[in-house]
Formats: structure tokens, sequence, C-alpha cells
């Protein structure tokens, strides 16, 4: 992994080196003798490359210092002050100088991020952990999707069920209503009735001791619970005490009143019976 940094920059600064020392030998060598122009080249290549070491050394050892870099990069801007000014007096071939001239920058720049990039390299333990990490991080929100999903899928699943089967309630019990109504209505019809009335007083007085029914149709609505009785109240009434106070009520009204008017009656007049007794009493007397 090292490779991929060091390699382009060791191949960058090799190629600056020998670029600053051609250009010296040429550039000078016409000024002055070329073993000075070739140690004036040499002197910047190797106090470039001296630098260099000595910053390595220190990024080995995890330390830093600011003057090294500092005087690393005074060297880079000389060998590329040397390439420009080269490249600016060439009397041939200056665009091409010029294309090169930024190579010892270059090189530092590549340098420093193969720097950069072993300050913040990790081990392959460190890097098995992390996917080791990432890759269960992946797995539980893989999990947590799939589980979001099915409790979605049978939420919906119960709630279409509930619906369905409160519809089909509805539909019962509009149908029921519809068939009450219609049965409602039908005995009301009967009941007020010219012929239907007589028809059936005459039918059922065989049945009814001498006295004439009321052919009042039951209250079709809820029905209200009663309170229990408190501690301390009277005893419950017997069944003929029960039977002389329906038998007085319905006498006290001409037509006789309908089990609902004789129920509330009853109760407001004090009297305490269960429901299943009073209508009992009220159909042996009625």
């Amino acid at each position: 992994m090292t490779a991929r940094t060091v390699l382009p920059a060791a191949a960058m600064t090799a190629v600056s080196m020998v670029l600053t020392l051609a250009v010296v030998v040429m550039w000078l060598g016409a000024v002055m003798p070329w073993p000075v122009a070739l140690v004036v080249g040499l002197a910047i290549d190797g106090g470039w490359l001296a630098t260099l070491a000595y910053e390595r050394r220190l990024a080995a050892q995890g330390d830093h210092s600011r003057p090294v870099t500092r005087i690393g990069w005074s060297f880079g801007l000389i060998a590329t002050g040397v390439l420009v000014a080269h490249a600016l007096t060439a009397e041939e071939s200056a665009g091409a100088w010029l294309a090169v001239a930024w190579l010892p920058l270059a090189a530092k720049a590549l340098w420093l991020v193969h720097g950069l990039w072993e300050r913040t390299a990790l081990t392959p333990a460190a890097l098995d952990d992390i996917r080791q990490i990432q890759q269960e991080a992946r797995d539980e929100a893989a999990v947590a999707r799939a589980r979001l999903r099915a409790e979605a899928s049978t939420e919906e699943t119960r709630v279409t069920a509930v619906t369905a089967a409160g519809a089909r309630v509805a539909a019962v019990q509009a149908t029921t209503a519809r068939t009450l109504a219609g049965a409602w209505s039908t005995l009301e019809s009967a009941r007020q009735g010219k012929d239907t009335g007589p028809a059936l007083t005459s039918v059922t007085t065989r049945v009814t001791a001498g006295g004439t029914p009321a052919w009042d149709l039951p209250v079709w609505g809820p029905a209200e619970p009663l309170p229990a009785l408190p501690p301390g109240s009277p005893p419950a009434l017997t069944d003929d005490a029960l039977d002389a106070i329906v038998s007085e009520l319905l006498a006290s009204t001409d037509p006789p009143m309908s089990y609902n008017a004789l129920a509330a009656r009853f109760r407001s007049d004090g009297h305490s019976a269960s429901e299943v007794r009073l209508r009992a009493a009220w159909k042996r007397v009625a």
C-alpha cells in the first residue's frame, strides 16, 4: 500500500533532480567551467535530497520539524527557479522547458501526500476490524428493515381482516335492522287496521280471562340497567301482592296502559320488582 505513494514521489524526485542538474550544467556552462556548473547543480540536488532524507527520518520516528520542511521547500523553489530562468532565456524550446519547470515542486508535493498517507495509514488488523464493524452495522440495518417490513405487512393484514369483519358485521346488522323494521311495520299495520284489530281481539278473547288485550308493540331501543337495591330496603313483593298492584295500575286507566307505561308508573310509585317478575305479573293480570 505504501508503494502507491512512495514510488510516484521517488520517480518525480529523480526526474526533477536530473532536469535541474542538466539545466544548471547547460545554462551555467556557457559562462563558467562545466565542472563548476556541475558542482552547483549537485549542490542544489544534494541539499534537496538531504533535507528530504531528514524529513523522512523524522516522519519514521513520528516527529516533524518545520525548519527542515521550510529548507526542503526552499531547495524545491530554487530548482524550479533555475528551470524557469533557463526556459525564459532559452532561444529554442522555451515552452517545453516551462512545461517541465514545475516538476521539483510537484515532487515535493508528492512527498507531502506520502507523509499524510503514512500518518493516516492503518494496520491490516485495524482495517479488518473496521470492515467487520461496518459489516455488522449493515447486517443489523438489514435485519431491522426486514423486521419493520414484516411488522408492517402483519399490521396491514390484521387491519384488512378487522375491516372486512367489521364490514360483514355491519352488513348483517343492516340486514337485520331492515328485517326488523319490516316486521315492526307489518305488526303496526295489523294493530292499526280497522279489520285486523277486532279480528285479533276475537281470536284471543277465549284465552284472556274476560279481558280485552291491548295490542301495544314493545319499544325497540336500548335497555337501561336498574340499580341494585340499597341495604335495608323493604322485602321483595310476593306474586300476589305484585299482581294486586299491577291490576290496580291497569284498572286506573281506560283503556289499560301498555306495559312500558305500567312499568314506569310502577317504579315511580316507589314499588320495586325485577323486570322478569313485573312482566310476568303483567301477563297474568292482562
